[in-house]
């Protein structure tokens, strides 16, 4: 079948939205999925920094929600032809990590997700003039009309949920709400520092609030500190000298957890030096070069560690942050703002610039 995606030719080339044509049908546990919207992550964008470690030409894209068209069958499919679906990370379902419900840390998470999938597997989608395109990026490339996926990717959600905006819950969301909620498993009488005021840290902020966490927001944009503020942060200039003092005056002392969303050393080394006695501090932002500690910052029992898609099992988180934002305790579509997959690298230039939290792009609609 032929369809309209967003092809990433080279790192350094725009998006081009083109005719690709898929080569076959789902196999046994796969669904092909008509894509309602995908929401842009920042993963995505970090392909143009991945020195060719993933695949180019792909088709990107890995908060995809849509509506099954087709089914392969087989044991694994719990989707069927009709449901709605929101769309997250692939794991193998055998390894000791999935077997312990731990699927983000599959043994086979890079080459699942990162890097094009397996070796053994052979490439599906190609471009009009035959040209083999990656289409495995997390197992979905969502940004297109369609997607060919593993139906353990998927969600099924309610069909009078607006699909469009669900998206992030596949992995931005799911990643900062999975951290507090799961990771820290924070509740009443906990306090929190979330340094970034991006769609992570503000999810993060959402479910801290949604728990009866008290949170502090650390961010440069004074717009994002505003956002938090509303979702119920006390929001706190990253500039700012004295960073660690003023995060423990606002935390009684030191905040039992802090969630790092923006890999920079001197913010992760004043998150530390807030954390009270045995604090631990999650890091989800990947690290590009050598963190320096500074002196003390473990002491007292602190301890840092790397959190890796909320270490949730998309099963059981996304309907439970789906039921929290219909409970109106987890606001997150209060961070979207929509695109037409014509313009997606629009969408691209206002997420590098901080114009928009979360895009979510919007194929064209067919009929069904």
């Amino acid at each position: 079948m032929r369809f309209r995606a967003a092809v990433l030719r080279s790192c350094e080339s725009p998006f081009a939205v083109e005719d690709v044509v898929l080569n076959t049908a789902p196999a046994p546990g796969e669904i092909l999925v008509e894509i309602v919207g995908s929401g842009m992550c920042r993963t995505d964008l970090a392909v143009r920094r991945s020195a060719g470690r993933t695949p180019l030409p792909a088709v990107l894209g890995h908060e995809g929600t849509g509506v099954v068209v087709a089914a392969g069958g087989g044991p694994d499919t719990a989707v069927g032809v009709g449901d709605h679906v929101v769309l997250s990370f692939d794991s193998c379902g055998d390894c000791l990590s999935c077997r312990g419900a731990a699927p983000a840390y599959c043994d086979s998470f890079a080459s699942l997700n990162l890097f094009g999938g397996r070796e053994e597997d052979t490439p599906r989608l190609t471009d009009a003039a035959g040209g083999a395109v990656a289409s495995r990026w997390f197992g979905q490339s969502s940004f297109a009309e369609y997607a060919l996926v593993p139906a353990r990717n998927a969600v099924r959600v309610d069909t009078a949920l607006p699909l469009e905006l669900l998206g992030p819950l596949g992995c931005g969301a799911l990643t900062g709400a999975g951290a507090v909620l799961n990771t820290f498993r924070a509740g009443p009488g906990d306090t929190l520092v979330v340094l970034g005021a991006g769609a992570v840290g503000l999810t993060a902020v959402m479910a801290a609030t949604a728990a009866g966490v008290r949170s502090v927001a650390v961010d440069r944009h004074p717009g994002r500190l505003e956002l938090a503020e509303r979702f119920g942060a006390i929001p706190l200039p990253a500039a700012t000298s004295g960073l660690a003092e003023r995060i423990r005056r606002h935390t009684d002392g030191g905040a039992q957890y802090a969630l790092d969303t923006t890999a920079s050393a001197p913010l992760i080394n004043d998150a530390l030096r807030a954390l009270r006695p045995t604090g631990t501090l999650g890091l989800v932002a990947r690290l590009h070069t050598a963190l320096p500690l500074e002196p003390g910052t473990l002491d007292r029992g602190r301890s840092i560690r790397h959190i890796c898609e909320g270490d949730a099992v998309p099963e059981l988180l996304i309907p439970r942050l789906i039921g929290l934002w219909q409970a109106g305790r987890f606001p997150f579509d209060q961070l979207i703002r929509t695109y037409p997959l014509a313009d997606i690298n629009e969408a691209e230039r206002d997420c590098d610039a901080g114009r928009v939290i979360k895009p979510v792009l919007l194929p064209e609609r067919r009929d069904r």
